[in-house]
């Protein structure tokens, strides 16, 4: 078996699992709100990691010398996977995910202010052609404006600024302690922002499998997406992480009877497509010091 193989069968792993989280974060937002999904997200992935550090013993890789980055990193994502668990209750999955997907778009656009890197005409195509995608799926007008639509496109902006913080942070940091920043502090954060007018619901029987489900997918999702990117480019990887979004819009028909819009797969396909021109024509990254 090739190592394109492997990352391609780790790819259906990281789709199940991103497709998963959607799913059982809308059943679970009928009962729970945003702040109280993450933070029983958060308490089930910190009590995997803890597990995982003690068992392959492996918590002299967690350091506390970058604290700083660590929470602005965390508060970004908290933002945006808040923001993202509520536009999945309140819009088509298909739409989430097509918006969702113009998070390497902002990464592009905000790079050379946060890490110093090039915006290259290769680039600025892709970014131009993604907005022309994202105004296709969301087709704004005082008719199709809404909160989960708003939410949608928002969330990618954060998870775009949690990418960067990210890329600084593995310069240094090793995946064992940023998984454990990652779940300890979300999980304070989401205490402290479900409980502030002291009124945080408990899971009932129903809800408690898919609070679970939430958690386990969430760590999944992304180890199944890093160990396919360690085994094949990601010119390789990434064009089968867009399967993702037939994936879901089939999930949502089959389960929710949302219908397949043809508007939004259309614009979903040139966000993806101009991510992949990114994806290809990178080039080595220049900074401005060089």
């Amino acid at each position: 078996m090739t190592n394109t193989t492997r990352a391609a069968l780790w790819m259906t792993g990281a789709i199940a699992s991103f497709s998963a989280m959607a799913i059982a974060g809308r059943e679970a937002g009928l009962t729970l709100d945003t702040f109280e999904i993450m933070a029983y997200r958060s308490l089930v992935g910190l009590l995997i990691v803890l597990a995982v550090l003690s068992a392959t013993g492996r918590w002299h890789q967690v350091r506390r010398n970058r604290l700083g980055v660590h929470l602005l990193r965390n508060m970004f994502h908290f933002t945006g996977q808040n923001l993202w668990f509520l536009a999945v209750t309140l819009v088509p999955l298909a739409q989430v995910f097509a918006l969702e997907f113009t998070s390497p778009l902002w990464v592009i656009i905000l790079s050379p202010l946060l890490l110093g890197e090039v915006l290259t005409r290769r680039r600025m195509l892709a970014v131009l052609l993604g907005f022309a995608g994202i105004l296709i799926v969301a087709r704004p007008s005082p008719d199709t404006l809404s909160p989960g639509l708003a939410a949608a496109a928002a969330c990618a902006i954060f998870f775009a600024l949690t990418a960067i913080l990210t890329k600084r942070l593995t310069r240094h940091e090793d995946i064992a302690s940023i998984l454990f920043w990652l779940t300890a502090m979300q999980l304070v954060m989401g205490l402290l922002a479900a409980g502030w007018d002291g009124d945080m619901a408990l899971p009932d029987a129903v809800t408690l499998p898919w609070l679970v489900l939430i958690g386990i997918a969430g760590l999944t999702a992304h180890f199944c997406l890093t160990t396919a990117l360690s085994l094949a480019p990601a010119s390789v990887v990434v064009p089968v992480d867009f399967a993702r979004l037939p994936a879901i819009a089939v999930l949502g028909m089959l389960i929710y009877g949302e219908a397949l819009d043809a508007w939004v797969l259309s614009g979903a396909a040139i966000i993806c497509i101009a991510n992949y021109i990114n994806i290809v024509a990178k080039k080595p990254v220049k900074t401005a010091q060089d």
